[in-house]
């Protein structure tokens, strides 16, 4: 009779504690909810007018501090800026985070979001960025440019239409609310296709010989920005889930992270303009320029890829990071090859530092987009929404 109350009591016990844990759990929930859609929300709402504050304060700033500002920028390992790295690596950490392994083996069997991506990034964006650098430089503003300056802005312009990106597309997946492996996928398997079509489509485009992918700076890109923040993401992953729980690391430890995504965003960029001030105020006009066909490319390319996965009914959380992989660029390897082919000064080193001024801001523009239209998807869950159980809508289940 003892040993049975005994029991009774151990049960009401573990019973006591596990809702305890339960209300915990929800209480940090909600806690973080709150300030998801209070302090963050605040400030994400105005997240247009902390990049433009923080392109000007950089510019500024490279101004004011040159000799801290040249410091920082000669911190670079095979054209890689190690200040930069380490924001970046801040970026794409928080979506590290969220890989569930096993979801990657499932990825592969619906691999519709994978092909559109392929066929974007090389069958279809670098001869649009030619063309459409063709048409500015060689026939817009042909009575503007000297000749070498044409075909050096349209030889840079080329080096960033054949670089798909390998970085920063996870922030942008992560913003948008893509999934995770899927966006892993895609990155691993273009950094292999870098390897065999980067130099043929640059070669035959740009009719110009003795290119060579500068495999330094493609290897450590892959290392910084895939291999450790994935590797550190699962050791963090599996360690959290084993002491707490999937539905605290889920619900109270993931939704901390996103704060420092847009954080080191913004950090990120200041640093960038920082190191270009000098050469903004002094080519600002030559820059203005060489943006408007790369950020209208950036745009088409975006709706190439987001049209067509709304065409083949992709869910929104894979057609976000497969059509941001192709708007956005590899402009480490692009910068590199053309101080390598050309010089640090030439025209074509320019028109690469262009994309990297222009990138950020033109890609937050896509994310607000993105999250805009999801509705357009059969499935218009983000992963977040995913991960939160909320279901398909009637409407949606109606229409698949």
């Amino acid at each position: 009779m003892f040993a049975h109350e005994s029991r009774r009591n151990d049960a009401l016990l573990v019973r006591t504690h596990m809702h305890c844990q339960e209300r915990v759990i929800l209480k940090e929930r909600e806690v973080t909810m709150e300030e998801r859609k209070g302090g963050l929300g605040i400030f994400q709402k105005y997240l247009s007018v902390w990049v433009a504050l923080c392109m000007v304060g950089g510019v500024i700033l490279g101004r004011l501090l040159p000799g801290v500002v040249g410091a920082l920028d000669r911190m670079t390992v095979y054209n890689i800026s190690l200040p930069v790295a380490v924001l970046i690596w801040l970026m794409i950490y928080p979506m590290m985070l969220q890989i569930d392994f096993g979801s990657i083996k499932r990825v592969g069997r619906n691999p519709t979001g994978l092909l559109i991506t392929l066929i974007v990034n090389w069958a279809i964006k670098p001869f649009t960025m030619f063309a459409l650098a063709s048409l500015f430089f060689r026939v817009f503003y042909s009575q503007v440019l000297t000749p070498d300056q044409v075909q050096q802005y349209v030889a840079g312009a080329v080096l960033l239409g054949a670089a798909p990106c390998t970085a920063m597309v996870f922030v942008w997946s992560y913003l948008s609310g893509g999934d995770a492996a899927h966006t892993l996928v895609q990155v691993a398997i273009n950094d292999l296709v870098i390897l065999v079509l980067f130099i043929p489509i640059v070669a035959l485009l740009l009719g110009v010989g003795g290119i060579s992918v500068p495999y330094p700076t493609l290897f450590l890109s892959v290392v910084l920005f895939v291999v450790i923040p994935l590797a550190s993401g699962a050791l963090t992953r599996r360690t959290l889930i084993r002491s707490h729980g999937q539905e605290w690391y889920d619900h109270v430890f993931l939704p901390k992270w996103q704060p420092v995504t847009v954080v080191a965003l913004l950090a990120t960029l200041l640093l960038i303009f920082s190191f270009q001030g000098e050469t903004i105020t002094s080519n600002w006009v030559n820059i203005l320029l060489i943006a408007v066909p790369l950020i209208l490319q950036t745009y088409l390319i975006f709706w190439i890829g987001y049209g067509a996965c709304k065409l083949l009914k992709v869910p929104y959380r894979v057609a976000a990071p497969a059509s941001m992989i192709g708007a956005s660029n590899f402009f480490e390897l692009a910068v590199a090859v053309a101080i390598s082919l050309w010089g640090i000064n030439s025209g074509a080193a320019l028109a690469t530092t262009v994309g990297v001024l222009t990138e950020v801001p033109v890609m937050l523009t896509l994310v607000a987009i993105a999250r805009r239209t999801k509705h357009w998807f059969p499935d218009a869950r983000t992963t977040d929404e995913v991960r939160e159980g909320v279901p398909l809508s009637p409407q949606t289940v109606t229409l698949r």
